[in-house]
């Protein structure tokens, strides 16, 4: 019987240093993000518009993690953001 540590791949991360102006980007998405929550918690904006505003902060901002991203979201609560 094989070992199951044997089967897995090995795996190299190569990393790389981020820089200020990435970071700054990935703060101020989530800040944008943050806004956006609460507007549609208050009702201010509807699901649809939550889900193009985010499609487009992701445009602008270019997180990181953007191509993992669901392109929309079923919004459930303020929490889910914070």
């Amino acid at each position: 019987m094989a070992n199951i540590i044997d089967a897995i791949p090995e795996v190299t991360l190569e990393k790389k240093p981020v820089s200020q102006q990435q970071l700054r980007r990935e703060v101020d998405y989530v800040r944008a993000q943050q806004i956006l929550g609460a507007m549609l918690e208050k009702g201010l904006i509807s699901l649809s518009e939550f889900d193009k505003i985010t499609e487009l902060n992701r445009e602008s901002f270019s997180p990181m993690l953007a191509g993992i991203m669901p392109s929309n979201r079923c919004y459930n609560s303020h929490s889910e953001l914070t």
